[in-house]
């Protein structure tokens, strides 16, 4: 619908009908802006006299409004100083004018019309503040600035704070500032005279922007934002706004600054001010008391407003009544405090745009932000059409019908209609947050819960977290949804048992309790994790502050890489000076984010491939750092590795970069001594015994139960001569043998084979010579016959287990990822990925694309599985056994919707698998 048509809806009785100055002022002008100029009388007196006052001004808004918009800023900006009262009076009419109707005829969205707003009064406020400022820089009241220091106001900066600071301007917005100037560019004794000319500018700038003339207004200006405003005064030097926050600023405060933006001034000093600002605004640690005290100041509004009770429509305040748009900003800004100390990407100013982050992050579900979102814009606009009827800074809704007719019309609603729907936002908006805020707290008769042992739950009482009066009060509220959630799992019995050994584990319950209660969603995530897995339930039971980790940013952030990791492991194991410190340091450090990516897998964030590369990405990094800490360790009574040192050589699936949750380690231990004898230490050792021992120091650093738990279990059988050679192998040994001696089985596995730990110069040697070697070494006849023989020999000696195994097997990992180190030899190409070992065997000539494509689609669902399965335990997958919650999480991971469904496609892409291999294998012998 057109402007005009609106217009022409609002019935003219209502107010003003057109009278004869107004159709003496349409005489001449296009239709349009005659139906706005009479039209306009109706619905709102305010822009129908703006409408008459700039009637020669509309057809050029109608023609083009951004352009119109954009020529307006332009003329703003160029006033000359002793005009700009005035003349920045009647520009904001034009304002006014220009983008109510871009906003009413939907040309512009909310946020275009409320940057458009707050664009203007940024310029506004920059041309009041030269002007204000230009005196005292000429009279020389500024000590040290003349007038070519207007350019940054000398000093001074203008906060916008709230809507101002966030784009959010409304259509008849006071605008909040805090005027500061920076106190390094005077000394001792210009700073008072200093400070005494940036008050005067002060009030001079708010009074050309606030005080009503024959023009009108600029804008309400309000200054009490700033620290302790009955005491002190309009303009602040930065360091005591500082001093002031660092020791007495308020959550509030706190809240304010979330907002803020340099507008105008010294834009450079005034983003310094902030970023100092920015240890008080978002704390390291959580903070549950903002919780808290965002409520308590609700309850004090409303308190103060006579805003109780239930919510009616008429005279409804929608800024600060039940439902309005304060509660959103408060809920907004307070998950921010909470939240945006550990995760940077919470810091944004607007409202929509937080609660979008907070979404995107999961601090907040998704629907809830979406909804709050929604409504947050349509309490907005309705707020604007409040305050077009007469320029008023009102949010309080009519209490007569003909103004209900007036705002609807402006709304393009039709009355009824209108209120029953606004009466359902406010409702919605008022029973999400206060949910959020204040969680029912009302005594019911304890209920009993299916599969719930009673007794279990009894014993809670008498834990160390529910010993004080605040734990329990929090704790009341949030049991009967806790229990509720526990008796949904896919096994209760056992989930109360986690939930149970988590709870008696805790030393002191009030900041996990309020934490639970302030992000729900982490109930959601406990519930899941002790119905589903129990291996992760098991470690949150031992270790709840892994709690203060998971709503950290770090925790929904992007998987770092590698770099970045062995950075954090590296400055963690730095902090202990005692070995073994060090060695339960690491173990905490893998097990936090160990727990990070089941987490992650479990709720579906990330896949089995994803999964799998993050744990690998993890034992590289252990293995990287902890085998510097190893040698220096032995080093210190052994002497330095003698020669060039050693080098850790990963295999199978660490080589690859594919783990599972339960993955044990392959290794091998290549030294070079280059022809040294021994050590040079207080106890010096033969070279051979010396790096034997070391490899034997690094099993033990990752294999040994302390404290913190074990590493990893560790293979050393995949080096030469098994378990029959040395536990490390020299680089002359290991190349000779290599080329000599090594059977086609230990080919296979060199092509997965990659250095994770030591020295960079024998590492590449290292891989020099894999690339060299494995060319060398494929001759298809011997390696496949090889392959035959292997797979034989396998099925014999451990059988192909049952419908859900998927290790071993015809057609399982195991046999395909034998043909893929295969196709690696026959290619002459050192891949490690199975993916990439497959289409080595196509490059071959030995598999064609439809076989390729057949085994990577066996092997990554038997991948999907596996993964799946080594997240819920460490045991074979029993069907029978699986809760519900476990079989959902396996059936997401596999795209399936029947357990039934996943096995037959399971036995299918196997045995079709199994096919394509035996007759891969008899092309290329000589028997096939």
């Amino acid at each position: 619908m057109s402007f005009s048509d609106r217009m022409t809806r609002c019935p003219r009785s209502f107010d003003t009908a057109p009278g004869q100055e107004a159709r003496d002022a349409v005489d001449g002008v296009s239709s349009d802006v005659a139906a706005l100029v009479e039209g306009s009388a109706g619905c709102s007196p305010f822009l129908h006299s703006l409408s008459l006052k700039e009637r020669d001004w509309l057809p050029e808004m109608f023609d083009n409004p951004e352009a119109a918009f954009d020529d307006l800023m332009n003329e703003v900006a160029s006033i000359p100083v002793d005009e700009t009262s005035s003349r920045l009076r009647r520009a904001k009419g034009r304002v006014a004018l220009l983008v109510a109707l871009a906003d009413l005829a939907g040309v512009w969205t909310l946020e275009e019309v409320t940057c458009a707003l707050t664009r203007f009064a940024d310029l506004a406020v920059t041309q009041a503040l030269r002007a204000a400022l230009l005196p005292e820089l000429r009279r020389g009241k500024i000590p040290g600035q003349d007038e070519d220091a207007l350019e940054d106001a000398a000093g001074m900066v203008v906060l916008a704070m709230g809507k101002m600071g966030a784009h959010e301007l409304n259509y008849s917005s006071d605008i909040d500032l805090i005027c500061l100037f920076d106190e390094d560019r005077f000394d001792g004794d210009t700073y008072q005279e200093a400070r005494t000319g940036f008050v005067r500018a002060t009030r001079r700038m708010a009074a050309m922007l606030n005080d009503r003339t024959a023009d009108g207004y600029v804008f309400r200006t309000d200054l009490r934002l700033r620290p302790d405003p009955n005491v002190t005064p309009v303009c602040m030097a930065m360091g005591a706004a500082e001093t002031y926050y660092e020791s007495l600023g308020r959550t509030w405060e706190r809240a304010a600054y979330i907002k803020a933006r340099a507008a105008a001034g010294d834009i450079k000093a005034g983003a310094r001010f902030l970023d100092t600002l920015r240890p008080f605004v978002w704390r390291k640690h959580l903070d549950f008391a903002a919780i808290e005290d965002a409520h308590n100041m609700r309850l004090r509004i409303r308190e103060h407003k006579g805003l109780h009770g239930p919510i009616r429509l008429d005279g409804h305040n929608m800024k600060l009544g039940r439902g309005g748009i304060r509660e959103i900003e408060f809920f907004t800004q307070t998950r921010q405090l909470i939240s945006g100390g550990r995760d940077p990407d919470l810091r944004v100013r607007g409202t929509v745009d937080g609660l979008a982050r907070l979404a995107d992050k999961d601090w907040v579900p998704g629907d809830a932000a979406q909804m709050l979102a929604d409504h947050y814009r349509a309490h907005r606009e309705i707020e604007h059409r409040l305050q077009m009827l007469r320029d008023a800074q009102t949010q309080v809704l009519p209490d007569h019908p003909d103004a209900w007719a007036r705002l609807a019309a402006l709304c393009d609603r039709d009355a009824p209609d209108f209120r029953d729907e606004l009466t359902g936002r406010l409702q919605e908006v008022h029973d999400l947050i206060e949910g959020f805020f204040a969680p029912d707290s009302s005594s019911e008769k304890p209920v009993a819960f299916e599969g719930l042992d009673d007794e279990v739950i009894g014993r809670w009482r008498s834990y160390p977290a529910l010993r004080s009066e605040r734990a329990n009060t929090i704790f009341d509220r949030l049991r009967p949804e806790i229990l509720e959630r526990l008796s949904r799992s896919s096994n209760p019995h056992e989930a109360l048992l986690a939930f149970d050994g988590f709870l008696s584990g805790l030393p002191a319950g009030v900041q996990v309790f309020a934490l639970f209660e302030a992000n729900p969603q982490l109930i959601d995530l406990m519930v899941d994790i002790a119905g589903v897995s129990p291996a992760l339930a098991s470690y949150l039971s031992r270790h709840p502050g892994v709690f203060d980790a998971v709503i950290a940013g770090d925790f929904f952030a992007p998987w770092p890489d590698q770099v970045r990791l062995r950075r954090e492991l590296a400055a963690r194991l730095e902090r202990e000076d005692d070995y073994e410190r060090k060695l339960d340091a690491a173990r905490r450090w893998l097990k936090e984010w160990h727990f990070r990516t089941g987490v992650h897998l479990l709720r579906g964030l990330i896949g089995a491939d994803k999964a799998g590369a993050q744990y690998a990405d993890l034992a590289q990094v252990i293995l990287a750092e902890l085998w510097g800490v190893v040698c220096a360790q032995f080093a210190q009574k052994h002497g330095p590795a003698p020669g060039r040192g050693a080098v850790v050589l990963g295999m199978g699936s660490l080589g690859a970069g594919k783990l599972n949750a339960g993955s044990d380690l392959d290794l091998i231990v290549i030294y070079d001594a280059e022809g040294a004898e021994g050590s040079d230490g207080r106890r010096p050792l033969a070279t051979r015994p010396y790096y034997a021992r070391l490899t034997q120091a690094l099993i033990t650093a990752l294999t040994a139960p302390m404290s913190e738990g074990r590493l990893y279990e560790v293979d050393m059988r995949l080096r030469p001569s098994g378990n029959q050679g040395p536990v490390a192998t020299s680089w002359n040994s290991f190349q000779s043998y290599q080329e000599q001696e090594a059977w086609v089985w230990e080919h296979l596995a060199l092509t997965r084979a990659c250095v994770v730990a030591g020295p960079d110069t024998l590492a590449a040697d290292v891989e020099a010579f894999r690339c060299a070697l494995l060319p060398q070494k494929g001759d298809r006849e011997t390696v496949l016959r090889e392959v035959g023989d292997m797979r034989a020999r396998i099925k014999a000696a451990k059988g192909s287990g049952g419908a859900w195994e998927t290790k071993l097997g015809d057609g399982r990992m195991q046999d395909i990822e034998l043909i893929a180190q295969a196709g690696c030899l026959l290619a002459g190409q050192p891949e490690r990925s199975v993916e990439a070992g497959l289409a080595a065997g196509v490059a071959a000539g030995w598999l064609n694309d439809a076989e390729e494509t057949e085994l990577a689609a066996a092997y990554g669902l038997c991948w999907q599985v596996t993964q799946a399965a080594r997240l819920l335990g460490d045991k074979p997958l029993d069907e029978d056994k699986l809760g519900d919650g476990a079989k959902a999480f396996i059936l997401r991971q596999t795209g399936q919707e029947h357990m039934a469904d996943l096995r037959q496609d399971l036995e299918r892409r196997t045995s079709e698998a199994a096919v394509v291999i035996e007759a891969a294998l008899k092309r290329g012998t000589a028997d096939g």
